[in-house]
């Protein structure tokens, strides 16, 4: 079988089938073997892959789990992953949308009881609604590691008070521990892209590392804390949840924070707190 890391191969491949790379759908291959291998080491039991491409990762997968399920957005591909996965008895291709896929039934009906992590080369301009959806599907993933934007990784494994810090990594907190495994380059891509890129790998928590008893109302806090980064968190709060500066300035107290704090120096605990404080007060 022909290595779906050679860059004239992969030309070829796609020229036979009628297709050409997408930039709607952010198609960028991997074609560094030993990135992929350092990706597929994360795959669990059964492997979720969005995005497979040509294959090139999928066939990694294939070799480390039970059960693959690969779900890919460009119709166009398939022909060609029917191909590059023929011998492979283990894996479910999938043309799907995965902003429009049902997860959890997906999860049921391909895995059964196994134990499931997602593996992802995710399009630079879909990243967060993936996450988010992967994270709040109520499907307990493993894990998820995905190939990432580098400064959307730098956001994800951010420290409170950090430049970095936002809204999506306080979100991300209350689901997993998220690590940055390593740096890829833009040159290990066809077609190359303009930014760099990061793997990192999220471990999902059986419960949320806080209390909270709505967290629905834990992220109308991160959002409103993070909507004007530049106001204070009494401010940001009075404005985003529709409350008077001096209940913010209580609830901030009542914390143990200072009144003049910033939204970006709380932790996920420190905004579950405040939540806490702030609805059991409405």
């Amino acid at each position: 079988m022909e290595k779906l890391t050679d860059v004239k191969y992969i030309k070829t491949l796609m020229r036979e089938h009628g297709t050409e790379f997408k930039k709607r759908f952010g198609q960028n291959f991997l074609v560094n073997d030993s990135v992929l291998e350092d990706i597929a080491e994360n795959a669990d039991e059964g492997v979720l892959e969005i995005g497979p491409g040509i294959g090139s990762l999928t066939q990694k997968l294939c070799e480390r789990a039970k059960k693959v399920a690969a779900l890919e957005i460009d119709s166009e591909l398939i022909p060609i992953l029917n191909k590059t996965l023929a011998e492979y008895d283990n894996v479910s291709i999938i043309n799907l949308d995965v902003m429009k896929t049902d997860i959890p039934e997906l999860i049921k009906e391909n895995f059964g009881n196994m134990s499931v992590s997602v593996c992802a080369n995710l399009p630079y301009y879909i990243t967060t609604p993936v996450i988010m959806l992967l994270l709040e599907c109520g499907v307990k993933f493993s894990n998820i590691t995905v190939m990432i934007q580098k400064e959307v990784a730098a956001r994800l494994c951010a420290l409170p008070g950090s430049a970095d810090y936002g809204a999506i990594t306080a979100s991300v907190a209350y689901y997993a521990k998220a690590k940055r495994l390593f740096n890829v380059s833009s040159g290990n891509f066809v077609p190359a892209p303009k930014v760099d890129s990061s793997v990192v790998r999220l471990d999902l928590y059986k419960e949320p590392p806080v209390s909270c008893h709505d967290s629905d109302f834990l992220f109308k806090i991160i959002a409103a804390a993070f909507a004007q980064r530049r106001k204070t968190l009494v401010n940001a709060l009075s404005s985003g949840l529709s409350i008077s500066k001096e209940e913010a300035v209580n609830a901030i107290k009542s914390v143990g924070l200072d009144e003049n704090i910033r939204g970006e120096r709380l932790s996920i605990a420190e905004f579950a707190e405040l939540c806490h404080e702030i609805k059991g007060k409405k």
